[in-house]
């Protein structure tokens, strides 16, 4: 079902400080910035030298729920996403494994992967985003 991790998503308050942090001071590679209007949200990718890649989230709305999420915790690890195969068997699986969907289909997300959220009340409070690309 899960063949990888696909990133960890960290929420910020300031996307261009944490780019600079994990860009100038950590030294890894930013792939790229992108809006995502849907999510409200500012997005960066970071290349960790593996397959894992870090995904830094600014909300761009205080009504987001990254922003809802960083009112709440702070700053910090928001989602894991795991890479999976066939998003649409996965997540029938796990629904009919009792598992709580935030999204009961696939929805586009940058770079024109398929992703879907599992609800962090099924998943001891740890939001996972299930993660196929095309």
């Amino acid at each position: 079902m899960v063949v990888g991790i696909d990133h960890i998503g960290v929420a910020v308050n300031n996307l261009d400080e944490a780019i600079s942090l994990y860009r100038d001071v950590l030294g890894l590679k930013l792939e790229g910035v992108h809006a995502v209007e849907e999510q409200k949200v500012r997005v960066a990718f970071f290349s960790t030298g593996g397959e894992t890649r870090i995904e830094l989230l600014e909300p761009t709305e205080r009504e987001s729920p990254v922003a809802k999420f960083i009112e709440r915790r702070g700053e910090g690890i928001h989602h894991i996403a795991l890479k999976v195969r066939n998003i649409e068997a996965v997540l029938e699986e796990l629904k009919g494994k009792g598992l709580k969907l935030v999204d009961e289909k696939p929805r586009i997300g940058v770079g024109g992967a398929k992703i879907a959220f599992i609800h962090p009340k099924s998943t001891r409070n740890v939001l996972l985003e299930l993660c196929e690309k095309p």
